[in-house]
């Protein structure tokens, strides 16, 4: 009989051999499920020691029934799925993986940007249906050493992003309240307020996690302050853009593109999905991929092998490589 009983929540990988290879010798029993968006997670794991979490929400309501829980533990950085108060509240520990994908996240950020920045989609579509001018991209282009680069958020990604962009030539300014402005001037940014940001940039690049306050960051007001020749870039999470606003701006001209990991419905999560959800998907001037800012062969991986070393350790009374709390 099992020592432990480990519960995969969901997961889109073709096995869970890292987590056995993990966990199985400490005597525990990996169970995968695909319970994507969250509902039943707590009748279906109602034995578990351990939850890993990929994309299912775990609310209050599920964390009251699991009685015999020691840790939620998130494939991934943000943890706004999971009530982490909840968790604590009942004796759990919640843990995430902050590192793994740090250059992959900045170099898909970066790839948006300089996609949209050189207009190659627009390029491509012309070029596809016989056109040959370099009047084709629909809009100015600008020497990257001209323009200016702003960040949302000043994390360790955005520092990522910050030190590969300054080699191009970009001046990097950024908007974070808690991110001193010595910090910011040791990396060569410039602290600026929101507002001032959304007026000088040329790529407005969110980069902050998702929480209350960055709910819908990016709305109707941001985006009128913005260039009409400006570029938007999220590969935070899809709800901090507001879908509706960005939208009425792209169709409307009040900025010029935009590029994003995830839509504000995150189809991810879902248990069905259709582009028709969200006319973003039905624009020639917005590109969304279907959030793989953190994919590589080699985060994927570290991933799975750290949220299993964390519940393993959780699981042997051992504090966990990387623990959560509660925002205070």
């Amino acid at each position: 009989m099992a020592k432990f009983k480990v519960y995969i929540s969901d997961y889109d990988y073709p096995d869970l051999s890292i987590e056995k290879s993990v966990l199985e010798p400490i005597g525990a029993e990996v169970i995968g499920l695909q319970c994507k968006s969250g509902a039943g997670l707590a009748e279906q794991a109602a034995d578990a020691n351990a939850i890993l979490q990929q994309y299912a929400k775990i609310p209050r309501s599920t964390i009251e029934q699991l009685t015999q829980c020691k840790a939620i533990c998130r494939y991934g950085i943000g943890v706004d799925i999971v009530d982490v108060k909840a968790a604590y509240e009942h004796g759990m520990v919640v843990t995430n993986v902050p590192d793994y994908c740090i250059d992959e996240v900045a170099d898909h950020t970066i790839s948006m940007g300089f996609m949209l920045l050189r207009r190659l989609p627009m390029y491509a579509a012309s070029t596809k249906a016989g056109g040959w001018h370099w009047r084709n991209g629909g809009g100015p282009m600008f020497r990257f050493r001209t323009l200016s680069w702003g960040l949302i958020g000043f994390g360790r990604i955005a520092q990522n992003i910050t030190r590969k962009l300054q080699v191009f030539g970009f001046n990097v300014v950024a908007y974070d309240p808690y991110v001193s402005k010595s910090l910011m001037g040791s990396f060569g940014v410039q602290k600026m307020e929101l507002n001032e940001l959304f007026g000088l940039a040329d790529v407005v690049n969110v980069m902050c996690p998702y929480t209350p306050e960055t709910h819908q960051i990016v709305n109707a007001q941001a985006l009128a302050k913005m260039k009409k020749t400006a570029m938007l870039v999220n590969c935070a999470r899809g709800k901090c853009v507001d879908n509706v606003a960005l939208y009425t701006a792209l169709v409307e001209g009040q900025i010029a593109a935009a590029a994003m990991d995830d839509s504000e419905e995150e189809p991810a999560k879902m248990e069905s999905w259709s582009p028709a959800n969200n006319p973003l998907f039905s624009l020639d001037n917005c590109f969304i991929t279907p959030h793989v800012a953190y994919v590589s062969e080699q985060s994927l991986n570290e991933c799975r092998y750290i949220a299993a070393e964390n519940a393993r350790a959780v699981l042997l009374g051992q504090p966990p490589i990387n623990p959560v709390y509660p925002r205070k």
